[in-house]
């Protein structure tokens, strides 16, 4: 829940619910304004998937989440969705400069179109066109595009990935750059390249969530084999926003998102990140030129919902 104070939110409710234990968003947003008891004027909702008229089937979820029904359950005229990515490049308006890591300064007074590319559960991006006075954010499903290698290694891991999973018949970007694309990382380099897993690291991986348990012994730099996984994912990460940046002619900026980011943020700071996403051939300058900043604060998203519902009047 928000107040907005000189067209910018402000957080005055938070509350989170265990999505799966709820047949819709519609039986959340119910219980949330019953139990605080808020008088609700506009909503807008950042939904993970595709939003097409108003409506969207959730791909993580079993939801259908439809825009219409859930503006007569909180008893609104109209409710806004958008897609999760989107809501994260609407909340850059509503953050302040220290907000961000800076991986890349840029060309001096660089302006233009922007894009936003967010690591977490999934990989997520959208786009942000440059009107002439301000960014008008767009989602996309960039992050279910092909992965293409781009070495030998990559190759091989390609092939490794469509074994894996013939019956997609289709490798995403997601597959592996994303929580659990970590993982195959680090499978396809222990298991087809040989590399040795400590048992401290199998118990746990096998106690909590693998893809934290690898993360954290590559940036301690306690396992060679998790180093050398979180490098390559961290290659990938570079590489894509690249692929991004070029497809969306981002000279404004690249924003890097999500949940992972500001993990890892000393590895993004390393050379491996903005070395893959200046490798663009004859572009390489173009890339250079390109502004390239973390978003570190987590509620981005949620600020961005916000900020659409309190300017969509």
């Amino acid at each position: 829940m928000f107040e907005a104070a000189n067209g910018r939110p402000f957080s005055v409710i938070e509350q989170t619910y265990s999505s799966r234990k709820y047949s819709g968003l519609g039986e959340i947003a119910v219980a949330f304004v019953a139990e605080h008891r808020v008088k609700v004027e506009r909503a807008c909702f950042g939904i993970a998937g595709p939003v097409q008229q108003g409506r969207v089937v959730t791909p993580n979820l079993p939801w259908v989440v439809d825009s219409q029904p859930l503006a007569r359950e909180l008893g609104l005229p109209t409710v806004r969705l958008i897609n999760d990515l989107e809501a994260n490049a609407y909340g850059i308006a509503a953050l302040d400069a220290g907000d961000f890591v800076t991986l890349n300064a840029g060309a001096p007074g660089a302006a233009g179109n922007c894009a936003v590319i967010s690591v977490g559960t999934g990989l997520g991006e959208a786009g942000m066109f440059w009107d002439g006075r301000t960014h008008q954010p767009f989602a996309c499903e960039g992050g279910h595009a092909d992965f293409s290698p781009r070495d030998d290694l990559e190759s091989e891991f390609l092939h490794y990935l469509r074994a894996k999973f013939k019956e997609f018949e289709h490798v995403s970007y997601e597959r592996v750059l994303s929580g659990p694309g970590l993982r195959e990382v680090y499978e396809f380099l222990r298991d087809v390249k040989g590399g040795q897993e400590p048992a401290w690291l199998k118990e746990a991986m096998l106690r909590g969530d693998p893809s934290a348990a690898i993360s954290t012994a590559g940036l301690e730099e306690r396992c060679e084999l998790c180093v050398k996984a979180l490098d390559r994912f961290v290659s990938f990460y570079g590489a894509e926003a690249g692929n991004l940046a070029l497809k969306t002619m981002a000279i404004g900026g690249v924003y890097v998102g999500g949940g992972i980011a500001p993990r890892i943020i000393r590895k993004l700071q390393g050379p491996l990140f903005m070395a893959a996403f200046t490798a663009k051939g004859r572009m390489t300058p173009l890339m250079k030129a390109m502004p390239v900043r973390v978003i570190m604060k987590e509620t981005t998203a949620l600020l961005g919902a916000a900020w659409a519902a309190i300017h969509s009047a």
